[in-house]
């Protein structure tokens, strides 16, 4: 099969294209999903430079944690999943230990049944591709910070491919009584499209300075010394891309596909929708465009690679 991989770790340019990759095997509680769409995350490209090299799999890697496809072969253990179902998930359960050797950006790949949930019906692939990590990311979050009905939040990077799923979930799944979130000039008309009740120029305000201070303060950018600032007294910082201290915790996702399956009312109703960069999606010979793109840090939600052939 065609894949893209790497043998070493380092820049975009140690991404080949390779013709001759062997399809994956699959385990008893596997299927192999035909990939018909992939999407990118922060941490592909972290993985790539070799930021937790000490827990990766051996190399080479195919890379890619998203994948929406179809299923073509089910292993013994299978239960729920069968030939032909269109399917979508983030394939590794753990995402910086021992994520997989063989990832999504390929034409096929193996995945625990648990992993996957069935694909939204009103999704087309590149749009399911673009929302699993990232939605179970803002979920899990959520739910670990004990985020519930009439609590404020403020969100870091709302325009994000995980905090414009953290405002929308806030929103409509968790019932919050006030969202506020950041992005810069160009981008607040998103957040508010999104559900957010104050968008934040943070090209022009310190969110940290202002009075307001949140339950819960999300931070998908970075910022732990600013986020502790916005809490109050009795408030949390979840932070997904930086250690932080006290009131705030890091945390880090474990892929559920049954976190999929809860939501997928919400993607099906249309309360919930994956922001896909304006770029996207870029054909699958374009991959390494996409990382780069991928590491300006100028994506507004997802990047999706589609189709996959």
């Amino acid at each position: 099969m065609k894949a893209w991989q790497y043998g070493e770790y380092g820049s975009v340019d140690v991404l080949k294209v390779a013709t001759d990759v062997r399809v994956p095997e699959i385990n008893d509680d596997q299927v192999l999903v035909k990939v018909v769409a992939a999407a990118l995350n922060p941490i592909d490209y972290q993985r790539r430079l070799g930021y937790f090299k000490a827990t990766d799999s051996p190399l080479p890697s195919i890379p890619g944690y998203d994948v929406a496809g179809v299923v073509v072969k089910v292993g013994s253990g299978v239960k729920g999943l069968k030939e032909g179902d269109e399917v979508y998930g983030d394939v590794n359960e753990n995402a910086v230990v021992g994520p997989k050797q063989f990832g999504t950006l390929a034409e096929y790949t193996a995945v625990e049944e648990k992993l996957l949930a069935l694909k939204p019906k009103n999704l087309d692939f590149a749009e399911a591709a673009a929302i699993p990590l990232a939605i179970e990311t803002a979920y899990e979050g959520l739910e670990a910070a004990g985020f519930c009905e009439s609590k404020s939040i403020l969100v870091l990077n709302g325009a994000g491919g995980v905090g414009s799923f953290v405002i929308q979930l806030a929103k409509h799944v968790f019932g919050a009584s006030k969202v506020a979130a950041t992005s810069s000039t160009g981008k607040l008309e998103l957040l508010k499209s999104l559900g957010a009740d104050v968008a934040i120029d943070y090209t022009k305000q310190n969110f940290e300075d202002l009075p307001d201070k949140y339950d819960v303060v999300y931070d998908a950018i970075g910022l732990p010394e600013k986020a502790v600032k916005a809490v109050n007294e009795k408030g949390v910082v979840v932070s997904i891309a930086a250690p932080i201290s006290p009131p705030g915790f890091f945390f880090g996702v474990t892929s559920d596909g049954s976190v999929l399956t809860k939501l997928n009312p919400y993607l099906e109703s249309g309360k919930i929708k994956a922001v896909v960069d304006p770029k996207s999606p870029f054909p699958f010979d374009k991959v390494n465009e996409a990382y780069a793109y991928l590491e300006s840090h100028r994506a507004t939600g997802k990047i999706v690679i589609y189709p996959i052939h």
